[in-house]
C-alpha cells in the first residue's frame, strides 16, 4: 500500500506520526464540532478508560482535541492524566478537568498514524545527545512535509512499517547515514527495537545518574510537538490554531522510579550478559514469526471456506439463468411482439403530439412578427426635432433680450420659425395618424409576455442579424433530421407489414399459391430488429430536449426578438410623445399665429385684484375696530372673518388667473414693462406683486423666528408659512 502523509509528530531518529492528506477536511470538521461539543460536555471523574476517546483542552492554545488517556498520574478528584492526542500523535499531562466525555459521531479512527523506518533501529549505545541530535534530524526531514510512504508491516499497536521518500529522496538512508539508526537483521520486529530504544534511555539515565530524564520539558519541545503546516492553514479559518501541541513527556515506560541508580558504564556490561540479551532478541523473534504463522493458517483456512461458499453460489446462479433462458425462449415470440406493439403505440401519440405542438414555432413567428411588421421613424420626426430646437432658441434669445431695439427684429424672427414649425408639427401629425401605433404596440406587449412565460426575462442582445438566421438553420436541419428519421421508421414498418403478409399466405390453407417457407421466414430477425432500431430511434428523438449548445441558439434568438420588441416600443413612445406634444403646440398656436399679444386681459385682472385688496383691507380695519368696540358680538364676529376669507380666497383666484396671462411669449416683460412680469419669471413663480403678506391675516410664530420672523397663516382650510 502506498499513501501520501504530512509529518506532524516525531518520537525519536526512526519514528514518527503522519496524517493522510486525504484527510484534510476530516480535522476541520473534527475541531468544528470538538469546539461546539466539549465546553458544554461532562468532565472525567474516576477512573478513566484507557480504550476510550475523550476531549482534551490543550494548554498552549485552550483549544480542544481528540485524546486517549495513557496513564493515571495522580488518582485524587482533581488529579492529572497522562493523553496522547490520538490525531497528531504528541502527549501532555493534563488536569481532570480539562479532560471531558465527547459524543459517538466523534468516537471515529484516529487522523495520524504512528510509522517506523524500515529496516532501521537505535544503536544500542547511542547517548543522550545523539538520541536528542536525531530526533532533530527526522524532524527536518519529515515534519510539516509531504511524504510518499510505502507499507511494509504493521505492528500489533498499530505501528505501521514503512519505507518513507521525500522527492525521491529515501528518509530511511539519510537518517542512517547521519549515523542516527543503524540496520537491523530483523526489520518488522519493532517491539524488539522499541525495548531497544528503551534500554537505550535507560542505559544512558544511569550512566548520567539523574532520576527524571533531561528531555523532559525542553526548551525546544515545540519543533517536534506542534504540528503545523498545510492542515494548520486550511483549518486556520475555524479557530486561530487547530492542532495540539505540548511539551515532551516521556511515555510511561521511559519513566525512571528511583533516584538511587548505580553509576555504571556500558564498557563494563559483561560479555555473557550480552550473548544473553541477544538469546532473548532471538527468541522473541521465534514467538512473532510462530504467531505470524498461525495467523496466516487460519486466514488461508477462512479464504477456503470463502471460496467454497462463493463456488457455491455461482453454480446456484448459473442454474438460475439457464432456467431462465429456457423459460425466456418458451416465450420468447409473443413477448417481442407485445414489446414490439407497445413501442409502436407509444410512437403514435408521439407523433401525435408533435403534430399539435409545431417545433419553435413560437420563436420563428415572434421572429417574422418584430422583422416583416415593424414600424419606421417618421420622415417629417426629424424634420421636426431640428425645427423645434431652432423654435425654442428664438424663444430663449427674446427672454434674454434686454435691448429695446433688438427686440422686434428678433420677434420677427421667431414668427417665421414659428410658421416653419406650425407646418412640420402640421407635416407630422397626418403622418402619425396614417400609422397603427396603438394596435402595434399592443401586439408587442403580447408578444412579449407570451414569450417570457416561456422563457423568462430577456437579457441584452447585440444588433446582428446572423441570430435569426442561424436559429432557422438550426430548425431546418433539427426538421431534416426528423424527417429523415420517421421515414426510415415508415419504412422498416412497411417491410413488416409486408413480411406478415407473406406469412398469412403462407400459412392460408385455401391459397393456391405456393411459396418458398425459408424465403418468407428466413429474414424474420432482422426484420423485427431493424424495426425496433427505428422506432427507438424515433422516440430518443425528443424535439423538446435540447443540448447546451441548441439552447444557446435558441436564447440568441429570444434574447434578440425581445431586443427589437424593445427597441421599437421605445421608438412608438417616443412618436407617441412627440406627437400628442405637436396636438397641444398646434391647439395653443392657432389662436396666437400672426397675432401680437394683448396686454387688455391682464390690465383687467390686476384692476380687479387692486379693487379686490383694497375691500380685504377695508374689512381687516373693520375687524380690528369690532374687536375692540364695546358692542362686541360672536355672531357678527364670524360673518366679518367669513367675509375676510371669501375676499382672499378671490384674491387669491385672480392672482391665479394673472400667472396664466404670463405664460407663452417671453417677449412680455419687454413690450410691458410695467406688469411686474419679469420680477414674477426671474423669482421661479414665487413672487407676484398682486399678492401681500399683509392681506392675509398672519399671526406671527415666535418658536420658529430667529434674525427674520415667521408669520403663520390659513388659507383655504389650511396653515401655511409666510417669510
Amino acid at each position: 500500500q502506498v499513501e501520501d502523509v504530512v509529518g506532524c509528530h516525531v518520537e525519536d531518529a526512526v519514528t514518527f506520526w503522519a496524517q493522510n492528506v486525504s484527510r484534510c477536511n476530516d480535522l476541520l470538521k473534527l475541531s468544528c464540532a470538538l469546539a461546539e461539543a466539549c465546553p458544554r460536555a461532562n468532565a472525567v471523574f474516576g477512573k478513566p478508560d484507557f480504550t476510550k476517546i475523550y476531549g482534551g483542552c490543550f494548554s498552549e492554545d485552550g483549544c480542544w482535541y481528540r485524546c486517549m488517556v495513557q496513564q493515571v498520574i495522580n488518582n485524587e478528584k482533581a488529579g492529572t492524566c497522562q493523553v496522547l492526542y490520538i490525531d497528531y500523535g504528541n502527549s501532555e499531562v493534563l488536569n481532570r478537568s480539562d479532560i471531558v466525555e465527547i459524543p459517538p459521531n466523534l468516537q471515529c479512527p484516529s487522523v495520524a498514524k504512528k510509522y517506523r523506518l524500515w529496516g532501521l533501529q537505535i544503536p544500542t549505545d547511542q547517548n543522550l545527545n545523539m538520541f536528542d541530535q536525531g530526533k532533530k534530524f527526522l524532524s527536518s526531514l519529515v515534519f510539516e512535509k509531504e511524504i510518499k510512504i510505502r507499507h511494509k508491516a504493521k505492528h500489533e499497536d498499530g505501528t505501521v512499517i514503512a519505507q518513507a521518500e521525500y522527492e525521491k529522496t529515501d528518509i530511511g538512508e539519510e537518517v542512517a547515514k547521519a549515523g542516527f539508526a543503524e540496520k537491523c537483521t530483523s526489520p518488522g520486529n519493532t517491539k524488539d527495537a522499541e525495548e531497544r530504544k528503551i534500554d537505550v534511555m535507560q542505559n544512558q539515565h544511569r550512566k548520567i545518574k539523574v532520576s527524571v530524564p533531561l528531555w523532559v520539558n525542553r526548551s525546544d519541545h515545540a519543533l517536534y510537538s506542534i504540528p503545523r503546516g498545510r492542515f494548520d492553514q486550511v483549518a486556520a479559518s475555524a479557530r486561530s490554531q487547530n492542532f495540539a501541541g505540548n511539551r515532551m513527556f516521556a511515555p510511561k515506560e521511559k519513566m525512571l522510579v528511583s533516584t538511587s541508580v548505580p553509576d555504571t558504564s556500558l564498557a563494563q556490561i559483561r560479555p555473557d550478559q550480552k550473548l544473553s540479551e541477544e538469546k532473548e532478541v532471538l527468541r522473541r523473534e521465534n514467538v512473532n514469526l510462530l504467531q505470524r504463522q498461525k495467523e496466516l493458517e487460519l486466514k488461508v483456512q477462512q479464504l477456503k471456506r470463502e471460496l467454497q461458499v462463493c463456488g457455491n453460489r455461482e453454480k446456484e446462479a448459473s442454474r438460475k439463468t439457464a432456467e431462465s433462458f429456457e423459460e425466456t425462449l418458451h416465450t420468447y415470440i409473443g413477448t417481442k411482439m407485445r414489446s414490439l406493439a407497445a413501442k409502436v403505440k407509444v410512437l403514435k401519440e408521439v407523433r401525435h403530439t408533435n403534430k399539435n405542438s409545431h417545433f419553435g414555432e413560437q420563436i420563428s413567428k415572434a421572429i417574422k412578427v418584430v422583422t416583416e411588421g415593424c414600424l419606421t421613424v417618421p420622415c417629417s420626426l426629424e424634420k421636426l426635432q431640428k425645427v423645434w430646437t431652432e423654435y425654442d432658441l428664438a424663444q430663449e434669445r427674446i427672454q434674454l433680450c434686454r435691448n429695446v431695439d433688438e427686440r422686434d427684429e428678433l420677434i420677427t424672427k421667431r414668427d417665421e420659425v414659428q410658421q416653419n414649425l406650425y407646418s412640420a408639427v402640421e407635416e407630422l401629425i397626418l403622418e402619425v395618424d396614417q400609422l397603427p401605433l396603438s394596435e402595434r404596440s399592443r401586439t408587442l406587449q403580447e408578444l412579449s409576455a407570451s414569450l417570457e412565460m416561456v422563457y423568462g426575462q430577456g437579457s441584452e442582445a447585440g444588433d446582428s442579424e446572423e441570430v435569426f438566421q442561424q436559429f432557422f438553420k438550426w430548425k431546418g436541419v433539427k426538421m431534416k433530421k426528423l424527417i429523415c428519421i420517421r421515414n426510415d421508421t415508415d419504412a422498416a414498418l412497411q417491410v413488416l407489414a409486408d413480411w406478415f403478409s407473406g406469412v398469412l399466405k403462407c400459412f392460408d390453407l385455401m391459397s393456391e399459391v405456393s411459396s418458398d417457407l425459408e424465403e418468407v421466414v428466413g429474414n424474420v430477425d432482422e426484420i423485427l430488429k431493424k424495426v425496433e432500431l427505428a422506432i427507438c430511434e424515433e422516440l430518443d428523438t425528443d424535439l423538446n430536449e435540447h443540448d447546451e449548445a441548441e439552447k444557446g441558439i435558441i436564447m440568441s434568438a429570444y434574447h434578440k426578438v425581445m431586443h427589437n420588441v424593445r427597441q421599437e416600443q421605445s421608438m412608438i413612445t417616443v412618436i407617441q410623445n412627440r406627437y400628442l406634444a405637436s396636438v397641444e403646440f398646434k391647439k395653443q398656436a392657432e389662436e396666437w399665429l400672426n397675432r401680437r399679444p394683448d396686454i387688455n386681459n391682464l390690465l383687467s385682472i390686476k384692476k380687479t385684484v387692486k379693487s379686490l385688496k383694497a375691500q380685504l383691507r377695508w374689512k381687516m380695519v373693520e375687524k380690528n375696530n369690532f374687536e375692540e368696540s364695546d358692542d362686541y358680538s360672536e355672531f357678527e364676529m364670524t360673518g366679518i372673518k367669513e367675509e375676510i376669507a371669501d375676499l382672499q380666497n378671490r384674491v387669491l383666484q385672480e392672482v391665479s388667473k394673472e400667472q396664466e396671462e404670463y405664460k407663452w411669449f417671453p417677449e412680455l416683460p419687454l413690450l410691458y414693462p410695467e406688469a411686474g412680469i419679469l420680477n414674477y419669471m426671474n423669482s421661479g413663480g414665487l413672487l407676484t406683486r398682486s399678492l401681500e403678506r399683509d392681506l392675509l391675516d398672519a399671526e406671527p410664530m415666535k418658536e420658529l423666528s430667529t434674525k427674520r420672523p415667521l408669520v403663520c397663516s390659513e388659507i383655504q382650510g389650511q396653515k401655511v408659512l409666510l417669510k
